[in-house]
């Protein structure tokens, strides 16, 4: 007899996986470390108008997947009303089965909304009208959200040029869950881009007060915004690269490159390596003086559809894989750093999987006590948060590293709704340690199995980054 979709035991096939996850994850509170929720929306304790609005406005997952069902761009990102872009989302979904669009979809239903029905064509208005009925009441909104999945800590992602107020307000409110900015400085590196990397700059030096002309000036401006971010709690930089920059660079190349950039002159491929690793190797020493976690998010490809881009713009659901080798550049970077002993902890997350047991094994070669686990190899990242893709990274990191030391899962969401993932990867993690239990391939210990689950879920999180409010 089939099991009943989404039933209390979903994804957990064993009595062992039901203890691990009902008794033990499921309590733990949830660090999402790493997010794109907008943190004026925290500040604001944003509501919102519709279920269109909350959960398919900023969704690329989502987008991508209704173009590949054949929805027109009109109820996408175009100008179709809410109603009608949510009908297409419920054509597409019956055809997600498979991708973990489908699981998300449903759990968030159920775990947000309290709606068990099964979204399609036919089931749509159904779900509209019951769903913005629950979005109407007082309770539902950014904080009553965050409070409901139990969210101990988010971290967004910001430009160093942001304005940190909307981060300030949100730690003079009367919120458990803490909101700290995540230093992103990749428009710094953009010097083949001017239209991009000038009026960054531009901004930039208005918020830190530094007029930008020079190399030495934006790496002053660079530092008085880690300063500041620091200051409002934030602990962890990211960088977002084809892969990691390792060309070496004198600071009189840095010079000439950086001035020919903001001449609007040509600079090359070359240049743009050479300029970069001369930046990352300045802001990895401020990370580890800080005692800072560097993330680098490594082989995406931006915009590869050049007239979609010209049409929507970025981040609309087009990027994909990129198929860059990322060892020795990968290898020679954390060296150089771990050379002049400036390498501060470190998560790496690969995006073309075939790159797995590579970037396990590059951690175990620059970790160094007294923390564990010092250099991370991060959760399933974007097209790798998938069932397949999540049981694959925690197996390869069990069998090369140490997976009672793992930090965990992370929504890298832009939604309010992400967080039954943390539980999608919870079940999922419970049931893969039960299984080896189940075989004889883990000592049935309780003690042990409990401990290991709690780290994973939250305790590692919380030792690792060490954010303000945990050093209480």
């Amino acid at each position: 007899m089939a099991r009943a979709f989404l039933d209390d035991n979903f994804l957990l096939h064993s009595k062992t996986a039901e203890h691990l996850y009902h008794e033990v994850a499921a309590v733990q509170p949830i660090i999402d470390y790493h997010t794109h929720l907008p943190p004026q929306e925290v500040a604001e304790n944003q509501r919102w108008e519709n279920i269109t609005a909350l959960w398919l406005s900023e969704d690329h997952y989502k987008w991508r997947a209704m173009r590949a069902n054949g929805i027109p761009e009109t109820h996408i990102t175009g100008n179709a009303s809410p109603r009608d872009k949510f009908q297409a989302w419920s054509q597409t979904i019956p055809n997600t089965i498979g991708n973990p669009l489908f699981h998300w979809t449903h759990l968030e239903l159920r775990r947000c909304f309290g709606i068990d029905t099964l979204l399609n064509p036919d089931t749509a208005e159904e779900v509209w009208n019951a769903a913005n009925e629950r979005i109407a009441e007082k309770d539902f909104c950014a904080h009553g959200l965050l409070e409901r999945f139990k969210v101990d800590t988010v971290g967004t992602t910001d430009d160093p040029s942001d304005s940190l107020a909307h981060h300030e307000a949100c730690a003079a409110l009367d919120l458990e869950t803490k909101i700290y900015p995540t230093f992103r400085p990749d428009k710094a590196f953009m010097i083949d881009r001017p239209h991009i990397l000038n009026p960054f700059c531009d901004r930039l030096g208005e918020a830190a007060d530094i007029e930008i002309n020079s190399v030495d000036e934006l790496l002053k401006a660079l530092k008085k915004r880690h300063d500041d971010f620091h200051a409002v709690g934030c602990r962890l930089s990211d960088h977002g690269m084809k892969h990691c920059p390792s060309a070496p660079c004198s600071e009189k190349d840095a010079a000439a490159i950086f001035h020919n950039a903001r001449s609007d002159l040509d600079v090359n491929v070359s240049d743009v390596d050479q300029f970069t690793a001369y930046i990352m190797q300045h802001l990895a020493r401020w990370n580890s003086e800080r005692g800072w976690t560097m993330q680098l998010h490594l082989a995406p490809v931006r915009n590869p559809n050049s007239r979609y881009f010209s049409q929507v713009g970025p981040d609309s659901g087009f990027d994909t894989i990129g198929d860059w080798p990322q060892g020795e550049a990968l290898l020679r970077f954390l060296d150089l750093l771990d050379g002049v002993k400036a390498l501060p902890k470190t998560i790496l997350y690969n995006l073309n999987p075939r790159d797995n047991a590579l970037f396990a094994a590059a951690c175990g070669s620059f970790q160094e006590g007294p923390t564990p686990a010092k250099i991370q190899w991060g959760s399933a990242w974007w097209y790798n948060d998938t069932l397949r893709g999540m049981t694959d990274q925690i197996q390869t990191l069990a069998s090369i590293g140490l997976l009672p030391r793992f930090v965990g899962m992370l929504t890298d969401s832009r939604s309010f709704l992400s967080y039954p993932r943390h539980e999608y990867f919870r079940r999922l993690l419970c049931n893969l340690i039960a299984t080896d239990v189940e075989n004889g391939e883990i000592p049935d210990d309780r003690d042990l199995l409990d401990s290991l689950i709690r780290g994973i879920c939250y305790e590692n999180a919380k030792a690792y980054f060490t954010f303000p409010h945990h050093d209480c």
